[in-house]
């Protein structure tokens, strides 16, 4: 929100100036010098440290957050977009879940329920496939259907009809996280801005 918001002040002093064909100028080193930019860059480390496994993960986290407060010299760097991690369907184990018990475990549709999602059922979706041969081709013959599992919210099912598989979007169900535009494997979906400003009151919460 906050570089939307620069954003927004630079397009806008452009037009007061009659600039309205330039780029907007400075706008990287605007954010960075936000509140926003910096708090992003003190925490810039934890998750790279999680890639060397999960207790030395912890250690390097607690060197940098509760030691050196964020402002460790160096930079860890991703070791692969996170796209890429994904195994293949044959090098993975399927994880049996314990059935939620409805007091403290929920299924996935009652906990979208408590994020008080809404989005107008007659707005285009805002969860865009680039291929559609891609989510049966290739994710679900090579992956088992990833997007099933990647989404907390269940927006996503591998529907059979008519004796062929196909992907059913359940956009309504969305809480913005973005995941599927981070995690899908073959970057082929593209998550957009919905119309009417829907999605999860977290505000609200």
């Amino acid at each position: 929100m906050k570089s939307g918001m620069i954003a927004s002040e630079l397009a806008f002093k452009k037009l007061e100036d009659g600039r309205e064909g330039d780029e907007l100028q400075n706008f990287q080193n605007l954010f960075n010098e936000s509140w926003a930019g910096k708090e992003l860059k003190s925490a810039r480390n934890v998750r790279p440290s999680f890639k060397y496994g999960l207790g030395l993960g912890s250690i390097l986290t607690g060197i940098d957050q509760i030691i050196l407060r964020g402002r460790a010299p160096w930079t860890l760097k991703h070791g692969e977009p996170d796209h890429l991690s994904l195994k293949k369907k044959e090098e993975s184990e399927i994880i049996e879940y314990p059935k939620h018990d409805g007091v403290l475990t929920f299924d996935k549709l009652t906990n979208v329920s408590f994020s008080s999602t809404y989005h107008e059922e007659n707005q285009p979706v805002h969860l865009k496939i680039l291929n559609d041969k891609i989510p049966i081709e290739k994710n679900l013959a090579i992956y088992d259907s990833p997007e099933q599992r990647y989404c907390p919210a269940g927006v996503y099912e591998i529907i059979a009809d008519n004796g062929f598989n196909r992907l059913q979007i359940n956009a309504q169900n969305c809480v913005h996280c973005k995941t599927c535009d981070i995690k899908d494997p073959s970057q082929n979906i593209n998550w957009i801005t919905p119309e009417g400003g829907g999605g999860p009151n977290y505000t609200g919460m």
